[in-house]
């Protein structure tokens, strides 16, 4: 029989670190912010999350890191330019086609940042990352399913046996 620590980590909780150090880093916060918020939903330090993170669990998501730091970039490089053109109106009072370029030149900034085939790419690099997460944690759980019926099968052929 197989005795497990009692604060080893589990698969899920492991998955849970991922997935929440992977959105940090796409919306552009810590991973010590991550560390701290996983740290609470687990009962854990966050100087524990961490070790967990840097020791075992990164390893595995060294694509989805890189894809999540790309999605940040692309993210902070759509930022400026409309921000720049925001600043600009708020500077001086706007003539009425000035203000309808200014949308037109917004809009085509959004339209040509989704269209790009490279952030179509990543998400469906991303998302193809994350299904493979989903599916690691379905086949956990028809494991775990399995074991059940065992255990089930086990207790009631005992039971069985005894009034049998």
């Amino acid at each position: 029989m197989v005795h497990n620590r009692q604060d080893a980590w589990t698969e899920d909780e492991d998955i849970l670190l991922a997935e929440t150090v992977l959105r940090y880093i796409r919306e552009g916060k810590t991973q010590l912010e991550a560390f701290e918020e996983v740290a609470k939903q687990l009962s854990r330090t966050s100087a524990a999350c961490g070790f967990r993170w840097n020791a075992t669990v990164r390893k595995q998501y060294d694509k989805a890191i890189q894809l999540a730091k790309e999605e940040r970039r692309n993210k902070d490089k759509q930022k400026p330019k409309v921000v720049e053109e925001e600043n600009k109106q708020s500077k001086e009072p706007f003539e009425f086609d000035e203000a309808i370029d200014l949308l037109k030149r917004i809009k085509e900034t959004y339209e040509t940042s989704s269209a790009s085939s490279n952030v179509v790419d990543e998400r469906i690099q991303q998302i193809s990352l994350e299904n493979e997460v989903l599916k690691k944690k379905i086949e956990k759980y028809e494991r775990a399913l399995e074991e059940i019926k065992d255990i089930w099968k086990d207790v009631y052929t005992d039971e069985k046996e005894k009034q049998g």
